[in-house]
């Protein structure tokens, strides 16, 4: 169905979108690139949100010769008028002869008509040409079109023997400075940062992007069941912060909120922060990819709840002992079905450290 020179001009169309990596958020990222003759005539991705999408650069590149050109999308053309027009009616406009998307879109508001409209007028249509690849780009939009909810990545440092703190909760740092670059890219693609009250009170993070200039920093969320955060920490700088209780104390939710956090009451059955409503709301603020930076308390329960999407673990080349801290805080497993497999994404050396990326199966 696809020839080589399909791949070839899809695959350009890939890394086009992955310009976008860290500044479309909330919509997803998308390339596209407009062949004409086997040549390329135009191509284009979108930058950020409420600016022209990805077709619209690669059509105004392209000119007079998308007449009669086959175009490659990362993502089926948009068919609904939101921020900017419908890409389905401008391809149209401009005399395309093929499209050839890689993904349909989940977003409800298209969810295939995009492609229906451009058939309708006669266009050669074909999709999920690297499928596979295409949502690898954007896995916390299709989370959140999906399934109502962010895509969930465990960020964790260990040691060699899976140990995250000293037993006194000492932890920085235990990841060179390469790692800790690493993990900033990591942040820069992520719309919310997560962490628990006791990294906060262990360690005073800000948990702000650094090193990336990317035009905005990720909305920090601390889950604060008892509202413990102090209103002198450094994660209160900069606004941008969600405190998430579970019950409410409306004496030390003022004090935050005039220290500048928002706080939001999400009282789960075990007197706990309900995680999975956690998930509802962010997604509700178009939150797409969450990166997790917490202990193995908040890591553990996540697990427990088959909340965790994706982990990223960085381990040291260096031993802390069984007194030390663990990665995750989990019931006590009796019988080896209990455990949690995953499948290895990959494998790679960071500095003097190791970068695992897994996903629970």
């Amino acid at each position: 169905m696809f020839s080589a020179a399909d791949h070839l001009h899809m695959s350009r169309a890939l890394r086009l979108a992955e310009r976008g990596l860290h500044t479309t958020m909330p919509n997803p990222r998308v390339g596209c690139v407009i062949v004409k003759d086997g040549a390329v005539a135009g191509e284009g991705w979108h930058a950020r949100a409420g600016g022209p999408h990805a077709e619209v650069h690669a059509l105004r590149q392209a000119g007079a010769q998308a007449r009669g050109a086959t175009v490659y999308v990362t993502l089926e053309p948009c068919s609904h008028h939101g921020r900017t027009p419908p890409c389905a009616e401008a391809l149209v406009a401009a005399g395309v002869s093929r499209v050839v998307a890689a993904m349909r879109d989940p977003n409800p508001r298209v969810a295939g008509s995009g492609l229906a409209l451009l058939r309708s007028k006669g266009i050669n249509v074909a999709d999920c040409l690297m499928e596979t690849q295409a949502r690898e780009l954007n896995p916390g939009f299709i989370s959140r079109m999906e399934r109502g909810r962010p895509w969930l990545r465990s960020k964790i440092a260990a040691s060699l023997d899976g140990r995250t703190a000293l037993e006194n909760g000492v932890s920085q740092w235990i990841t060179g400075d390469e790692a800790r670059h690493d993990v900033q890219r990591w942040r820069a693609r992520s719309c919310a940062i997560l962490t628990g009250v006791d990294t906060v009170l262990a360690d005073d993070p800000q948990l702000t992007l650094r090193d990336i200039d990317i035009g905005r920093q990720p909305l920090r969320v601390v889950l604060d069941s008892h509202l413990r955060t102090p209103p002198t920490s450094r994660i209160m700088r900069g606004g941008n912060l969600l405190l998430v209780a579970a019950l409410g104390d409306v004496a030390k939710a003022d004090a935050l909120r005039a220290a500048g956090a928002e706080v939001l009451s999400l009282p789960g059955a075990d007197g706990r922060v309900d995680l999975p409503a956690l998930l509802e709301e962010l997604a509700k603020r178009d939150v797409n990819e969450v990166l997790v930076e917490a202990g193995a308390k908040v890591n553990g329960a996540l697990q427990e709840a088959g909340l965790v999407d994706e982990l990223l673990l960085y381990y040291a080349p260096t031993l802390l002992g069984d007194a030390a801290r663990g990665m995750f805080a989990l019931p006590l497993f009796t019988d080896m079905s209990q455990r949690v497999e995953l499948d290895i994404l990959g494998l790679d050396r960071v500095g003097q450290d190791i970068r695992i990326r897994a996903r629970p199966r």
